[in-house]
């Protein structure tokens, strides 16, 4: 999990001091179980062949990314670059989309991610080669593109009204527990995602819930799980919305409705090929504003990052952010 943790800083000796820098990587050591900095000597010379001299930071807290932001935007930095898993990048994308929201009018640095953590969703969203000497090659062919963010709106249980914003995929209900669990598990393997669903399909019981899309009441009765999704891919390669577009202005809504555990677990593997759409039990649709509401709070993550709250209203943000596809 790249939330919460102690903030270390360093700066490669490949850095000049006196040059002006274009491209800032975020690094978060703690992805691939501790390998991420590995990873990173493996592929940086890569990285620079195609953007050019790097600053790179090494940094574990959210507020540390959003003042990187902040500080490669005044330097004229023209993009950052976040290396680590989904929260790594979902951490970039919060700061980069309240800096968005709060100047307008001044042009952000473009965002990109360069995959090195355990479930890599985004990168399977865009085709991005996972192998460290395969990236070079993709920063060479990959374009900038205007993308779609979402942003969740919830209250916590004191009361407190909190936004998130997301890139790729948010769930509530059996999602956001599965992420609990990953997220204390020490050190996670290809497997993690998959046999955290299994244990919390066994544990988890359907949860009553009306569904709202676009001002119209859509669903109303027990569910496993609602995803909201910009991306495609989540739980470590689960296609839960195989035709989301990430520039199309909408989200795409799956839903898994109440039934027994045993046709839970023989629908799972036809989330890994995208299939499931097809199920009785499942229902899909498009939407830009979609609310949940339920008696209590729900389970929820976003991008692999968890949060508890009440009153889930998602949204989408057509084009926000400037992006590396």
């Amino acid at each position: 999990m790249f939330l919460g943790l102690p903030y270390v800083l360093a700066e490669y000796r490949n850095v000049e001091e006196d040059t002006m820098q274009q491209t800032l990587v975020l690094i978060n050591p703690n992805a691939a179980s501790g390998r991420a900095e590995t990873i990173w000597q493996r592929m940086s010379a890569h990285v620079e062949a195609q953007m050019g001299a790097l600053q790179v930071v090494i940094t574990q807290q959210p507020d540390d990314v959003a003042r990187y932001v902040d500080e490669a935007q005044q330097n004229g930095m023209t993009h950052i670059l976040a290396v680590g898993g989904d929260g790594t990048n979902h951490a970039l994308i919060n700061a980069l989309a309240i800096r968005q929201a709060q100047h307008p009018d001044e042009p952000l640095p473009i965002g990109g991610t360069i995959p090195v953590g355990t479930g890599r969703d985004w990168a399977r969203t865009l085709n991005i080669p996972f192998k460290p000497e395969a990236i070079g090659t993709w920063l060479a062919q990959a374009q900038v593109k205007q993308v779609d963010i979402g942003l969740l709106h919830y209250s916590t249980d004191d009361g407190q009204t909190c936004q998130r914003y997301f890139l790729n995929v948010a769930s509530s209900g059996l999602g956001g527990e599965v992420v609990a669990r990953v997220n204390r598990t020490r050190r996670r393997r290809p497997w993690t995602f998959l046999k955290s669903t299994v244990s919390t399909l066994f544990a988890y019981d359907p949860i009553p819930m009306r569904v709202e899309v676009d001002g119209d009441v859509w669903y109303d009765g027990d569910s496993y799980i609602v995803a909201v999704a910009n991306g495609t891919t989540f739980g470590r390669g689960m296609k839960v919305a195989p035709h989301a577009e990430i520039q199309d202005g909408l989200l795409d809504v799956i839903l898994v409705e109440g039934m027994s555990r045993f046709s839970a677990l023989k629908a799972l593997p036809s989330l890994y090929n995208g299939t499931h759409l097809n199920h009785p039990r499942v229902q899909w649709r498009r939407g830009k504003d979609i609310k949940i509401i339920t008696s209590g709070s729900l389970d929820v993550e976003l991008d692999g990052e968890y949060v508890k709250g009440t009153a889930l209203h998602f949204s989408v943000c057509p084009s926000m952010l400037r992006l590396l596809v």
